[in-house]
C-alpha cells in the first residue's frame, strides 16, 4: 500500500495570496515561523522550517506548485516524497487540494497528515486572520 495523503483545505484568501504564502520567502517565514527558501522555478531549491525539510521544485504556476520533500529525520537512503498543491477559487477563498505522495512509511504518513493540518495550513490561516485585523 502506498503511503500517500490526499487532503483538501479551504483557505480564507484569494488564490493569488495563497500562492504568495506558499512561494514568497518573506511571507513564508512570517507565517511558518522558520527560515525558508523557495526558488519558484522548475529545478529550484525548496527549504522550510529552518532546514527541517528540503527539496526541489518540480512545478510552479499560478495555481499549481509541486516539489520534492525530505525531512532531516529520514534516513539518508530514503527517497524524497512529493508534495503537490492545486489552488481553485472558492466562495470562501481558495480550495487547496494537497497530495503528498511516496512517504517512507505509515507512521510518517500519519504524522504528516496531522502536520499539514496543524503546523502548515493552521499556521497559514492564523497568519491570514492576523493580516485582516
Amino acid at each position: 500500500m502506498a503511503n500517500d495523503i490526499h487532503l483538501e483545505f479551504i483557505v480564507p484568501a484569494k488564490p493569488e495570496l495563497v500562492m504568495q504564502l506558499l512561494t514568497d520567502e518573506k511571507l513564508l517565514r512570517k507565517w511558518s515561523g522558520g527560515e525558508a527558501i523557495v526558488e519558484k522555478k522548475e529545478g529550484g531549491k525548496f527549504e522550510m522550517f529552518d532546514g527541517w525539510v528540503e527539496g526541489t521544485v518540480l512545478k510552479a504556476s499560478d495555481n499549481e506548485l509541486a516539489y520534492t520533500w525530505k525531512t532531516t529525520g529520514w534516513a539518508e537512503d530514503v527517497k524524497p516524497s512529493t508534495v503537490h498543491y492545486k489552488l481553485q477559487k472558492d466562495k470562501e477563498g481558495t480550495k487547496v487540494t494537497l497530495d503528498h505522495t511516496d512517504l517512507p512509511d505509515e507512521e510518517e504518513m500519519k504524522e504528516h497528515k496531522d502536520g499539514w493540518d496543524d503546523q502548515f495550513f493552521g499556521l497559514m490561516e492564523e497568519y491570514i486572520y492576523s493580516m485582516k485585523l
